[in-house]
Parts: structure tokens; sequence; C-alpha cells
């Protein structure tokens, strides 16, 4: 019953996180159309910044807020999460005023000095405002993934996304003849615009759940306020690792991307081609490797509460259980996203983005690891901060991060290399990390993983499914030209895999059961013996 609620739970925010991914192709392709990839670089350039900051204010509080208001309703204490969730918004709102300003008054030192990107100042100040919104709507989001409902955390996420794309491909256009800076910067404001719509979502929802809520709570005589203060150090407790490591990233890619666009120009490339190699890691290859790990991310969203409940209530083998049905999703997930971008690597980044280079195509390749490393660390971060040991994932991706830096820096000053030598650095973080991660999972859960199901099954899988992707284009290209042979290889490669999946017996009935009509689909495939 539990393993179904984390993992319908994941399946809900999965599906959104899909959906926002789906709408946010819509913005991101006509974008690098629109302004180019020297344009995206200027972009991409602001965002690290930004994310940075938001770090501080939204990245550790949601799954602190989750965790709490878990543990707390585990124990009857229903009023007392409610005052988690009001302590939280308080605290969140005056980290996001004080992001805000930070990000405001300090953008033109910002691009200036440190990143050296003064084109970039217009795009650092739009996101500014975004600074606001977004740490409130992450205490909502925190709130209701704590009572594992997970439909509001989706549905702000949708609406979030869709105002960002509206008005940041809006701006984007209408901007576009004052300069690609400005039309950078108008994308950028999207991201103020969607949280804007995420955070009325929010509010809306919860003013309609609010006397359904309040009707859970214990009778008064039975509770026992926690003091303002007592909350916040729990809070911070879990939120400062899990902060620190979300901001881990944020800044490193900030050095990163003052790293890659010096060592471009210092072997030959100027400051355009150098910010354009850029868009292409950063806007164009990342944001495809990210796609896949949209379902993990849900993933570990929702696994956090439910192993954050079974450890107060003292059941291991619960938490074993779930970890071994977290970890072998995520792997179904990364392993074949993994080998399709890399096969088909050229293929889809010339589908999708017709303007740019064929040279776009060898960076996805270089990319394409990063993927089934980005997926299970991400599950793996989930688990650690469900059994308590939120520092031990931030760690490891701080080892992680300081290799990205080492290998980034030799690798991108070497001229055949270039920007893909970045790429071979973004791999290393998150390999790193993904390893360290694994052996501290083990470690604090004693958990096993069977070699046969967990690795054997899934590798043969994949690798015949690479094999035939790579036959069926090379057979397709010369008849149907790339877009069409691309998408039917595509079709091709997903079909295989899950067959290959129901020969080997790497999933199983009970798998279907957590899908919606998963029992019919079960019988189906029953009857045609490819069900064991």
């Amino acid at each position: 019953m539990k393993k179904d609620t984390f993992l319908k739970g994941a399946f809900i925010l999965g599906m959104a996180g899909i959906l926002v991914k789906i709408v946010g192709a819509f913005f991101r392709i006509p974008l690098v159309n629109i302004i180019g990839s020297e344009g995206v670089g200027y972009y991409q350039v602001a965002y690290p910044i930004y994310t940075f900051l938001l770090s501080f204010s939204a990245a550790g509080f949601p799954t602190a807020i989750s965790k709490l208001v878990s543990e707390k309703r585990a124990k009857g204490n229903i009023r007392g999460g409610h005052r988690v969730f009001q302590v939280s918004f308080g605290i969140l709102a005056v980290l996001g005023l004080v992001s805000f300003l930070v990000l405001g008054l300090g953008a033109r030192f910002l691009v200036d000095y440190f990143i050296k990107s003064p084109s970039s100042y217009y795009s650092v100040l739009a996101l500014a405002p975004a600074l606001l919104f977004i740490p409130l709507m992450a205490a909502y989001r925190g709130y209701f993934q704590g009572l594992k409902d997970m439909t509001p955390t989706a549905v702000s996420q949708v609406i979030e996304q869709i105002g960002r794309v509206v008005l940041g491909l809006g701006l984007a256009t209408f901007l576009l003849s004052r300069g690609t800076e400005y039309a950078a910067a108008g994308a950028s404001f999207g991201a103020t615009a969607g949280g804007i719509a995420g955070l009325i979502t929010m509010i809306i929802i919860y003013l309609r759940q609010k006397n359904k809520i309040f009707s859970e709570f214990q009778p008064i005589e039975q509770y026992e306020e926690e003091s303002v203060g007592t909350i916040t150090k729990d809070l911070l407790k879990i939120a400062l690792p899990i902060t620190t490591g979300a901001a881990v990233l944020p800044l490193i890619n900030m050095i990163d991307s003052m790293v890659v666009l010096r060592r471009l120009q210092a072997i030959g490339f100027s400051y355009e081609q150098a910010n354009s190699l850029f868009g292409q890691l950063t806007g164009m290859a990342v944001t495809l490797i990210q796609l896949p790990p949209v379902l993990t991310a849900a993933l570990s969203m929702s696994i956090v509460p439910v192993i954050a409940e079974s450890m107060v209530k003292n059941e291991i083998e619960s938490v074993q259980s779930d970890i071994k049905s977290a970890f072998r999703v995520s792997l179904l997930i990364g392993l074949p996203s993994f080998v399709g971008l890399a096969v088909l690597s050229t293929p889809i980044m010339t589908m999708l983005f017709p303007k740019e280079p064929a040279s776009a195509g060898q960076v996805l390749l270089f990319l394409s690891f990063a993927t089934l490393s980005l997926s299970l660390v991400q599950t793996l971060t989930g688990i650690l901060q469900g059994v308590g040991k939120p520092e031990i994932p931030v760690r490891n991706l701080l080892i992680g991060a300081l290799l990205k830096l080492v290998v980034t820096y030799t690798l991108a000053g070497i001229p055949w290399l270039n920007v893909k030598g970045a790429a071979l650095g973004t791999v290393t973080a998150y390999t790193v990390a993904t390893i360290l991660n694994f052996i501290a999972v083990k470690k604090y859960t004693k958990v096993k993983f069977e070699f046969v199901q967990f690795a054997l099954k899934p590798i043969i899988s994949v690798g015949i499914m690479g094999v035939v992707v790579y036959l069926a284009y090379s057979l397709i290209y010369p008849i149907l030209g790339n877009t069409l042979s691309t998408a039917i290889s595509i079709a091709v490669g997903g079909t295989i895999y899950g067959l290959m999946l129901l020969i080997t017996g790497t999933i199983v009935e009970e798998d279907f059961a957590l899908l919606p009509k998963g029992d019919k689909l079960a019988k189906v495939l029953r009857k045609a013996k490819l069900l064991k």
C-alpha cells in the first residue's frame, strides 16, 4: 500500500513534469530559433546566478516542510503539521525579499566582474522579481507534499510553466528588434510571470481545501503549540544541508560559465563564438539530458515523506522495499534514455535545432551518460533525505562538482574537445555523486540489490534496443530524411525496449498494478504470452 502511495505520487508529479518539459520544449526550441545560440548563451549565463540565490529561499524548505509535516501527522499531531507550514511561510517570505534585493541591486557587479558577460545584465535583472514569489509557492508545495497530496504541486508546476512560456516567448519576440541581449532578458522575465501564476494557483487550492484541513485538527486541549524558534530550528536542521547541496551546483555552474567562456576564448574562439558554444551545451544539450530525469525528480520528491514515516515507525523492511522499487524505476528510465540520446545524438539535435551546426550533436553525445547518472543521483538523494541523512548527498555532490571544475578546466582548453570537455566535466560530477550516494544508501539501510534483476537484465534489454535503433535509423534515413527517420527510430526503440523488459522478465505483473488500468494491460500481455 505504501509503495503504491509514493509511486502513484511520483506518477502524478512525473506526468506533470513531462507536461512541463513538453511545454518547456515549446519554449526552448522556438527560443533558440528566435534568439540563436548566442542569445541562449546570455540567457543561460543568468540562470545559475538566479538558481543559486533561489536555492537559499526555496530548495531545501519544501523537503524539510514535507518531512516535518509527515512525521507530525504520523504521530497524530495534525495541528502541529499546519503550524510548521505557517512558520515556514514567514521564513520564506523574508528569505525571498532578501534574495530579490541582492540580485536586483547586485546584477551589474555580478555580470561585469564575476561572470564577465556584460550582455547578460538585463537577463539577470529580469529574473530578480521571481525570487519574491517562488519561495512562497515552495511553502505551499512542501505542505501538500507532507500531506502526501502531490496534485497541488503538479498543477502549480504546469501553470507556472505555461505562464513562463507564454510571457517569455512573447517578450523575446517583441524585444528582438532592440537587440539579442534584450530579447534574452524578455525570455528570462518569463520565470517571474510563471512564479506569480504558480503562487496564485497554490493559494486558490489551499483556500479551497482549508476547511477540510482544519477539520482534521486534533482538539485544542490535546495540542501543545511549539514555539517559532523550535520549529525554525527543526526546519533549518533539515533544510540547510539540502539548501547547501542545491546551492553547490548553481555556484559551480556560475564558476563553470566563467571557466568555459574564458577557456574557449583562450584557445581562439571569439566572445560571440564562445557564447554560442556555451549555448549549445547548456541551452540545448543539457535541456535534452534533463528531460528523462523529470520522472526521477518526481520519484525523489514522493519518496522522502514515505521513507521518513517508515523510519519513525522503525519499519526497516518497508524502507528497504521502497528503496529497491525507487532505484529500479530510476534505472529503467535512465538507461534507455542514455543509450537513445547517444545513438541518435546528431539526428535529434538536427531535428530540433535545424539552424544550428551539426557539432551540437557531438555535444549531446558527450553529455548523454549524464542522463543516467542524474536520474540515479536524484532518487538516491531523496532516499538519503528520507532516512535522515540529508548532509551526505550534499557532501557527495560537492565532491563531484569540484571534480567537474577540474575536468572542465583541463578538457575545455583542448582545441579539438573545446565545449565537449565541459560536457565531460558534467558527466564526471553526476557519476561520482551517484556512486558515493549508492554506497551511502547501502551502508545506512543495509539494502541489497540483486545483480541479475538490477543490472544484467536491464543492460541486455537496453543493449539490444541500442543496436536496433542504430540499424533502423541507418536503413530509413536514405529514404525518409532526418526528421521522420529520427521519430520512427525513437518509436522503434521504445517498442523494442518494452518488449525486451517483458521477455527478460525485468518487469513483472505486480509492476503493472502501479499504473492506471495496469491490470487490464497485464491481462492483454498475459494473453499474448509476453508477461511471465
